[in-house]
């Protein structure tokens, strides 16, 4: 996403060696935040979810030590464990702060082995968010004549390391029901809205941060939803989750949300056109997720970055590691109807495990 950690001013440059260093807006270097969690609704079978991805799969709260237990993939173990009634067991292999290279060689490959396991029936991934942080740290602090290389490579990096990871998964993961991939919300929209510090060296001019980088992003997003298609995934449009409203705001007929989504079919230059001209007037910052014309939630914590979530944390240990631990599911089935706990559209990471559980195995 333009997305995601691991950019951010906040305690971890306290809290770290002096090997990690901040850089601008993106955390110079990466952590091992690493969470295994069995919900268990007493059951005599246990099923598997294993996640792959950088601090938004983490649950990254501001902390080297702990992170929120109901990040996305928890939230759609609990629902996939009400499915099937069984117990489930959602194994979060993440670092913070990881580029999608990082993801791919050293959660993905070098960690295959949750994936393989014979009880596993989701594996779901994410990347991406670090190199277009990192990409965009680097652009805002251009002077002179603007370059677009980073961005560039950010998005070639993302769209090659994409593909390698769905090949690699449908190698490893063999009784995966379902596989999932989760494409780039755009943290920041609003502060984006700026002019540039360098000029455009077509026009010699200062440009709009937001409007360079948002079809960067719409690119990306449609690359990894059509490599999803490919590779037998399914994309979690989380684009259009977080930055579409869940009514229809400009009266086109659609809820902004459904008419923002991916479409299998649609080309790439169709999906960019759309996303940053035809239905840019419907995005919205995500720190103001409108669920009808009257109500917000934020889905935002306060760095801008990474998505705020219910209920507790998860302890990692000190400098990062792995936290471990079992219990009942937060939420009693009387508190889910239509697939819905009370809590769904009121925070980032519920709102991203519900939409994972729309694309749930619906047996083991």
């Amino acid at each position: 996403m333009f997305s995601r950690f691991d950019g951010q001013r906040v305690s971890l440059a306290c809290a770290l060696t002096a090997s990690l260093v901040m850089g601008g807006d993106a955390l110079a270097s990466t952590i091992n935040q690493n969470s295994s969690w069995t919900i268990n609704r007493g059951a005599s079978t246990t099923y598997r979810v294993v996640a792959y991805g950088d601090s938004i799969f983490a649950g990254y709260k501001g902390s080297l030590s702990s992170v929120a237990k109901r990040s996305g993939p928890q939230v759609q173990g609990e629902y996939l464990a009400r499915e099937f009634n069984s117990n489930m067991e959602v194994i979060r292999r993440t670092k913070s702060g990881a580029k999608a290279n990082d993801i791919y060689n050293n959660k993905i490959v070098a960690e295959r082995s949750y994936m393989q396991a014979s009880n596993t029936r989701v594996v779901m991934f994410e990347m991406c968010g670090n190199d277009y942080l990192q990409a965009r740290s680097a652009f805002e602090d251009q002077s002179g004549t603007c370059s677009y290389s980073g961005l560039d490579t950010a998005l070639a990096n993302c769209t090659t390391y994409t593909e390698k990871a769905m090949q690699a998964i449908n190698q490893y993961a063999t009784t995966a029901k379902a596989k999932i991939v989760m494409n780039i919300y755009y943290p920041g929209f609003n502060t984006d809205n700026k002019l540039t510090s360098c000029s455009d060296p077509a026009t010699g001019k200062a440009i709009n941060q937001r409007q360079k980088f948002l079809p960067y992003l719409a690119k990306s997003n449609w690359r990894t939803c059509s490599l999803a298609e490919k590779y037998g995934f399914k994309c979690a449009d989380a684009f259009a989750e977080y930055m579409g409203a869940d009514y229809d705001s400009n009266g086109d007929g659609q809820i902004d949300r459904e008419a923002l989504r991916y479409k299998s079919g649609e080309t790439e230059t169709d999906y960019v056109t759309r996303i940053t001209s035809t239905l840019v007037a419907t995005l919205r910052d995500s720190n103001t997720h409108f669920v009808n014309a009257s109500t917000s939630y934020d889905y935002m914590q306060s760095d801008d970055t990474h998505p705020t979530f219910y209920g507790a944390s998860l302890s990692v240990g000190t400098f990062g590691g792995t936290a471990t631990g079992s219990g009942a599911p937060d939420f009693a089935d009387s508190a889910v109807t239509n697939g819905q706990n009370t809590q769904w559209n009121k925070s980032g990471h519920e709102r991203m495990g519900w939409l994972f559980s729309t694309m749930d195995p619906t047996a083991p």
